[in-house]
């Protein structure tokens, strides 16, 4: 008897989940939105043993269905999530009707992981406040403040690359300027010499690495973490490392403490912190561990995508049937630099047209932030369409994937700067060119990280000549392992002085 019983509970419980699964992949269907066919248990987002790229697989969806699903329904497990493929409808969740999708949706837990609440991902009743605090560092004027340490941090860069190519002229460039952007970074967010240019093992670059690198979370704490944030919160889920927070906290707990104790005074992202933290209003103000977050979130988009962006740029460029496109972007550091006595200035960089369009046209082919995300804060009907979003639900748009759309971009995987000449990009949506998202909630940096990564191009140009080698990959390959889109393996290439 008990064990019939055992057997008819056993098989209800089956049958209950079975219907329960069911109901939750029929999801698109009842509601008449086109979806890709999930798998049990993954859905269409697997996150084990994935061999590409999210924004691989999101390609690959959009390229079968974009014509007949402007927006399509995929899963992440049981969860539904909404791709949206049309450019109109990215604009109004982006811009028109950001009130509808304030929020990006991604974890932080302030309380048992400060670092994880910083500006990208707290929600929009902290983020307004602290991006209307933080928008300041970001004018023309810091921007100008901020120059001459840059191109100080890139001279000691190419002195490095000087010594190191005399022994061995292939070189792992993914590496090196990772310690390049660290070390700009790590002075103008900290104040602080990081030297990982000379030292690769340097405490900073060993922990930024581990950030990207070594993620802390498994991949049932990953879905935990997207599928239910209030369970995870309960379950004290951090993102970041232990000795990664404890780093960062302290360094900026000596480096607060040695300026106030010493009024030292800098024209750089922690002056301003400090500024806030001691703001004459109290709501003004900002924690210890607050600044800690905006200065670690600050760090790591500073020194990842900008090392990530300039080597798809050196890559490119190393390509031989791109050569033509490092000569000619040469020509124009050596004619810009003729034309301002010799001496890369502000205004030097921003004359330099082509460069730019080398790195614009790399963050369209490789764009770090290869997807966007945003949560609905209320429910949203969906212009000219029958379908509302309701509250709650994740909503991709995948950048990867319009970039590389040939309606848009005439043979996508050709790396063509001119595409970003001012004529060509006036007959483009705007949407069409969003590696730094766009609305209200884009990256504040923008103006850094382009600074950053003119400046590395023109003096890496201005020095060396870049070729490929026996070890560069070609085509390059993505890691599947990292949210950032990052080459797999590295990016060997043969780098020689320009004579």
């Amino acid at each position: 008897m008990d064990f019939s019983c055992s057997i008819f509970w056993l098989t209800a419980l089956i049958c209950l989940a079975f219907f329960y699964v069911k109901r939750k992949f029929n999801y698109w269907k009842r509601n008449g939105v086109p979806f890709v066919v999930p798998k049990f248990p993954f859905g269409n987002l697997q996150v084990i043993q994935r061999k590409d790229h999210l924004s691989q697989r999101l390609a690959t969806f959009y390229r079968e269905r974009k014509q007949d699903a402007p927006m399509l329904g995929i899963y992440f497990f049981l969860s539904p999530v909404l791709l949206v493929n049309d450019l109109d409808l990215i604009r109004h969740i982006f811009i028109k009707d950001f009130q509808y999708f304030q929020n990006r949706g991604t974890f932080y837990n302030e309380k048992h992981d400060p670092l994880s609440a910083h500006l990208f991902n707290v929600d929009y009743e902290k983020w307004r406040p602290l991006r209307s605090k933080l928008t300041p560092t970001f004018t023309s004027g810091k921007m100008k403040f901020m120059f001459g340490t840059i191109v100080s941090v890139a001279n000691e860069f190419v002195e490095c690359l000087n010594k190191t190519i005399q022994v061995d002229c292939e070189i792992e460039v993914n590496e090196w300027l990772g310690r390049f952007t660290t070390d700009v970074i790590g002075t103008c967010a900290f104040g602080i010499e990081c030297n990982s240019l000379k030292d690769p093992n340097a405490k900073f670059r060993q922990m930024g690495k581990k950030v990207f690198d070594q993620p802390k979370l498994g991949a049932f704490e990953r879905m935990l973490i997207i599928t239910c944030k209030s369970l995870a919160k309960l379950l004290r889920i951090r993102i970041h490392h232990t000795d990664v927070t404890d780093f960062f906290l302290k360094i900026v707990a000596e480096t607060v403490a040695f300026r106030e104790n010493n009024n030292v005074q800098r024209n750089d992202f922690m002056s301003l912190l400090i500024d806030l933290k001691n703001a004459k209003k109290e709501e003004d103000r900002l924690t210890i561990n607050e600044i800690a977050a905006q200065a670690f979130v600050f760090f790591l988009a500073g020194f990842e995508t900008s090392s990530t962006t300039l080597t798809y740029c050196l890559y490119e460029l190393a390509l031989e049937k791109n050569k033509h496109i490092q000569d000619e972007a040469r020509r124009e550091i050596f004619a810009v630099l003729e034309k301002h006595n010799g001496q890369l200035t502000y205004e030097a960089v921003n004359d330099m047209v082509y460069v730019d369009q080398i790195i614009n046209e790399a963050l369209r082919k490789h764009p770090p932030a290869s997807n966007l995300a945003r949560i609905a804060t209320k429910n949203y009907k969906v212009p000219n369409s029958d379908y509302t979003i309701p509250e709650g639900m994740f909503v991709l748009v995948p950048v990867y994937a319009i970039h590389h759309d040939p309606d848009y971009y005439e043979n996508p995987e050709e790396f063509d700067p001119t595409r970003f000449s001012p004529e060509q990009v006036k007959q483009r949506q705007s949407c069409c060119f969003i590696p730094f998202g766009d609305g209200p909630r884009n990256c504040v940096g923008i103006r850094f990280g382009m600074l950053q990564a003119r400046i590395g191009l023109a003096i890496l140009l201005q020095n060396f000549e870049f070729s490929t080698c026996s070890r560069t990959q070609i085509p390059i390959k993505y890691s599947p392992k990292k949210l950032v889109l990052s080459p797999e393996n590295g990016t060997w290439l043969k780098v020689n002085k320009v004579t």
